[in-house]
């Protein structure tokens, strides 16, 4: 039997909330842990039950959604934090990312969908909903571009700045094993001396980096 995963729900909206939690409860693979009304409790939640995924909405009363990720995810790095929020603002999405959340999805997002995003969330994926897929593109390709500087460069070995190219470019892990020739658990280990080199917690914000930092221009960055 799969072990099961930990939701934690955070919404100022007590009828959505207990939606969600019903929908969760009928499916096996879930167990809602608790749920908060705000950010501010969400934070506490998240911190004493350490739960696998975290369900928060972006704009609350108090403190907010992003307020809160950016809390719970340095707090927590294990924990992966899902916007679920009505906004479809590019911005709110960008910020939300850089933020610490693996993922962002739109309230009228389908049942099948969301309980699927919650899976891979737990699993470590990222995911946006498809909706605001072309507006996070859209804002990566906005950024200034600019080549890395020295000492950002210094930061990585040669593979880790070829696997940072892929990333910057959104590949999966098997899709980067193919392109360098490289056993997808080689890969893993590369991805994650990554993340801790940069201090992050989600594939996203390291593809955000990336690109930022000039490494999504080509694959001879």
């Amino acid at each position: 039997m799969n072990e099961k995963i930990h939701v934690l729900l955070v919404d100022d909206h007590t009828l959505f909330r207990s939606g969600i939690k019903s929908l969760l409860q009928r499916n096996e693979d879930f167990v809602v842990v608790d749920e908060a009304g705000d950010g501010l409790e969400g934070i506490k939640r998240a911190r004493s039950l350490k739960p696998d995924v975290v369900l928060l909405d972006l704009h609350m009363p108090g403190v907010s959604g992003l307020e809160a990720v950016k809390v719970i995810t340095e707090e927590n790095p294990e924990v992966r934090v899902l916007m679920l929020t009505v906004s479809e603002d590019a911005q709110d999405l960008m910020e939300a990312l850089r933020a610490g959340a693996s993922g962002y999805l739109l309230k009228n997002i389908e049942t099948d969908t969301l309980v699927d995003a919650i899976r891979r969330a737990a699993q470590g994926d990222s995911i946006v909903s498809p909706q605001m897929t072309a507006k996070l593109i859209q804002g990566v390709r906005n950024q200034p571009k600019q080549a890395p500087a020295l000492p950002e460069r210094d930061k990585f070995s040669p593979r880790e700045r070829d696997i940072l190219i892929c990333l910057a470019q959104g590949d999966s892990n098997k899709e980067i094993a193919r392109t360098l020739d490289l056993a997808e658990s080689t890969v893993k280990i590369h991805v994650q001396n990554i993340f801790k080199k940069l201090n992050m917690t989600s594939r996203v914000q390291v593809a955000l980096y990336a690109v930022e930092h000039g490494y999504g221009q080509n694959r001879n960055s």
